[in-house]
């Protein structure tokens, strides 16, 4: 059986006692909500620590999502089942139900949050590419206070984000814009699992019908979440069509670096970041319109 290192166990019951306590303890401490992740790499000793924090009894605190003029607001500590059956959420950004359907399982579902899915970092993980695809802004806190920054600064690399050993992601917020929809799409080799490849796309249009704005995120495509500012140089002021959409694909499959793994060849992932690609731009365009595809 494996078992994790000895630790320290410790529960909080606000986001300030967190802090003072990760301020204490330094990066001898790790914070867990879900632990879907976590756990089983303390189990494996890649992951060590002298001291757990449980911060579950934060979700009174941090676990919502707040519908505002231009703005939507969602709790670190949000569930992923709450995220899936919001249908505020839905409405403003299809693009989330699509890939809280294809997360995990139900178990997964009920207790891992969105809070824990970004700060893994993992360039595989489905909400990360959503918050890309969206432009979305993390709100950490520390001792002195909070600070926003990007979802491009946010995640630094493979398993490494932009929170500090004393600070908590509290937040992410999603800028709402008019006359857009948005899309997910993953392939996976069974259900639940982790992509093969994934992506997401959102897309504005102007009041004649062309493409105001748009913007793509995928997954497991290489070392980190990637967005692809390319294809909004692309798109913007042109008639959505299969064309375009084939030429956004192909921008895609070139920016993008996959590898060779268990999951498939790279030449098969970079095929599928294309099509992908094609397919969620297409369907996001077509919810505009009022027409599910």
């Amino acid at each position: 059986m494996q078992v994790p290192a000895p630790f320290e166990y410790q529960r909080v019951g606000s986001v300030g006692e967190a802090v003072a306590l990760l301020d204490r303890l330094g990066d001898t401490a790790r914070l867990v909500a879900g632990g879907h992740s976590l756990i089983p790499m303390m189990k494996l000793r890649l992951a060590n620590f002298e001291y757990l924090i449980d911060i579950n009894d934060l979700h009174d605190e941090l676990g919502y999502v707040r519908v505002e003029p231009g703005l939507i607001r969602i709790g670190a500590m949000t569930r992923h089942r709450e995220l899936l059956e919001s249908d505020e959420l839905a409405a403003a950004f299809p693009v989330f139900r699509d890939a809280e359907r294809v997360i995990a399982d139900p178990v997964v579902r009920n207790r891992g949050t969105l809070g824990g899915s970004l700060c893994q970092a993992d360039p595989s993980e489905d909400l990360s590419a959503v918050c890309t695809t969206l432009d979305a802004s993390c709100v950490i806190q520390g001792r002195d206070g909070e600070r926003v920054v990007s979802m491009e600064d946010f995640h630094r690399g493979p398993y490494e984000t932009a929170v500090g050993d004393a600070e908590i992601l509290t937040e992410v917020r999603f800028p709402v814009r008019p006359n857009g929809s948005s899309a997910y799409e993953k392939v996976e080799r069974r259900a639940g699992d982790w992509a093969v490849v994934s992506a997401g796309a959102a897309v504005w249009l102007d009041g004649d019908g062309l493409i105001a704005d748009a913007r793509v995120g995928l997954a497991a495509v290489g070392p980190n979440t990637a967005g692809i500012p390319g294809i909004a140089d692309a798109l913007r002021g042109r008639r959505p069509t299969e064309e375009l959409f084939g030429q956004a694909g192909d921008i895609a499959a070139e920016a993008c670096s996959p590898v060779t793994d268990r999951r498939g060849s790279a030449e098969y992932k970079r095929h599928l970041a294309r099509e992908l690609t094609l397919r969620v731009l297409r369907r996001a365009v077509a919810r505009i319109d009022g027409q599910e595809v």
